[in-house]
């Protein structure tokens, strides 16, 4: 990782405002009719956006272990077979990076990804930027793998836009799954109260028949009762069956 004043000095292509406003209005689209696919249309608009080679967002794993840890959950460009990659703690260039809390204009070398043990392009130019939210930390990156000067500043700072929509996609993503959720857990409980209902009735229906055949004394009258009850106990079976089936959790919503 380098922050150094030669970055800075660069000024490499000359940008097409329009193309950018075009992109940032393809994503404001896709946050509020596609929520879903906010991130990867984000890393894809990096790409595009800043000619870079890869692009992609990884996220702290909220149950991460040392060896687990980061989590690639949007890829774009040719690291787009890394999409859901799992990342140790250490070394890690996101670790540092939201450590000093600010973008890192970095390169990775062969031996960095054979501390890792995998086979990638090496980057030999890229600019990291880190993002956060109410509970959440991660970074975005754009990356070249042949050019040793492929980003300027201006790059730097579209980038730092598009990791503001990072933070603000995978936030809304958050709360839909969480809304759904919800959802999900309010017509569990309404089914479940549902079935509780109907179970009630075979139920009471096998402990009146259960006292019946206990003080019949009549052998036609025992086997009918007995007919009734395997019929109750079958219901029940299948109400039970029923109730089984629905989401583990969700009988009580939040």
């Amino acid at each position: 990782m380098r922050t150094d004043k030669a970055f800075a000095c660069r000024n490499l292509n000359v940008r097409d405002i329009e193309a950018q406003m075009a992109g940032l209005q393809r994503l404001s689209k896709a946050l509020v009719d596609h929520p879903e696919t906010i991130l990867q249309e984000l890393v894809s608009s990096a790409v595009d956006l800043c000619g870079a080679d890869s692009a992609g967002i990884s996220i702290q794993r909220e149950d991460g272990s040392d060896q687990a840890y980061w989590h690639w959950i949007a890829t774009a460009g040719a690291y787009s077979g890394f999409l859901n990659a799992i990342l140790p703690r250490e070394p890690s260039a996101c670790g540092l990076c939201l450590k000093r809390g600010h973008a890192q204009h970095f390169t990775v070398s062969k031996k960095f990804f054979d501390i890792l043990g995998v086979e990638a392009p090496l980057v030999t130019d890229g600019i990291l930027l880190p993002w956060t939210t109410e509970d959440t930390r991660g970074t975005i990156f754009v990356m070249a793998h042949g050019r040793t000067e492929a980003f300027d500043e201006s790059d730097a700072r579209l980038m730092t836009m598009l990791a503001d929509f990072a933070a603000m996609g995978y936030r809304h993503q958050k709360q839909q799954a969480r809304l759904i959720a919800q959802e999900r857990a309010a017509v569990a409980a309404h089914v479940a109260n549902e079935l509780a209902h109907k179970i009630n009735n075979p139920l009471q229906s096998m402990t009146n028949a259960a006292f019946l055949i206990t003080t019949s004394s009549s052998i036609d009258e025992q086997q009918a009762l007995g007919e009734g009850l395997s019929k109750d106990i079958e219901r029940l079976s299948g109400l039970v069956k029923e109730l089984l089936s629905l989401p583990l959790g969700t009988s009580r919503p939040d």
